[in-house]
């Protein structure tokens, strides 16, 4: 199966999650999608979201966890940038605050000075553009009603911060994808960033294997899992 089909499996999957948590008169505002990287949690997410609305279910928007990624120039300075994608190089406590706002976005605004309800806010979230391997503030426009659809490698993390995320999220699905498969394509994916075929296997090897491993260690902390099949 190509990775677009895979991908496409996976989608069916979590949505059918999706569809039957609600049957069940159980609320997702925030929908979460992790695994390890390399297992196309953008892409599914937007085949999530394409799904959900087809089937009458709304849908709030975006709310990628790459989007706080430390920026290079900080990354540089902390001394972090052979160690990017590693959780201490996202801003985490970021994060959480975006996804608190988002599930505050669902309920009754609070009252303004003149003791008047203010409205339901929309939410902008910031986005990662791969092309420039940087962030992008206000990328993604998160509505105050619907799902919000979240996703990054480090939602089911045990520790400080990345617990606090965790718990800001209704429905969590994990991505399995076999371990050689997540190998070949981020090899593709850093060759694809410019990186010769020795400098990509040595990055993967020494960042995003371990990244795999730390990741996995959480799989039972997600409340589903589905198999990219």
């Amino acid at each position: 199966m190509t990775v677009l089909g895979a991908s496409e499996s996976v989608a069916r999957q979590v949505a059918d999650l999706v569809e039957r948590r609600l049957a069940t008169d159980r609320a997702v505002r925030v929908l979460g999608l992790t695994g390890p990287p390399g297992t196309g949690k953008s892409t599914v997410a937007g085949l999530v979201g394409e799904l959900l609305e087809a089937r009458g279910i709304a849908v709030a928007g975006q709310a990628p966890m790459d989007g706080f990624h430390l920026s290079n120039a900080v990354l540089e300075d902390l001394d972090l940038a052979d160690r990017k994608g590693a959780p201490d190089t996202f801003d985490v406590w970021g994060y959480v605050a975006l996804l608190e706002r988002i599930q505050a976005g669902d309920g009754p605004g609070p009252s303004g000075e003149d003791g008047v309800e203010d409205v339901r806010r929309t939410v902008f979230a910031p986005g990662y553009r791969r092309d420039l391997h940087e962030p992008v503030a206000a990328m993604n426009v998160v509505a105050p009603r619907g799902i919000a659809i979240t996703e990054g490698n480090y939602l089911t993390l045990d520790a400080p911060g990345w617990r606090r995320a965790r718990a800001r999220v209704d429905l969590l699905v994990f991505i399995d994808t076999d371990r050689d498969e997540l190998l070949r394509r981020l090899v593709a994916r850093q060759e694809a960033f410019g990186r010769d075929r020795v400098d990509a296997a040595h990055w993967v090897r020494t960042v995003d294997a371990a990244n795999i491993d730390l990741v996995m260690a959480g799989r039972e902390r997600a409340d589903a899992v589905v198999m990219a099949r």
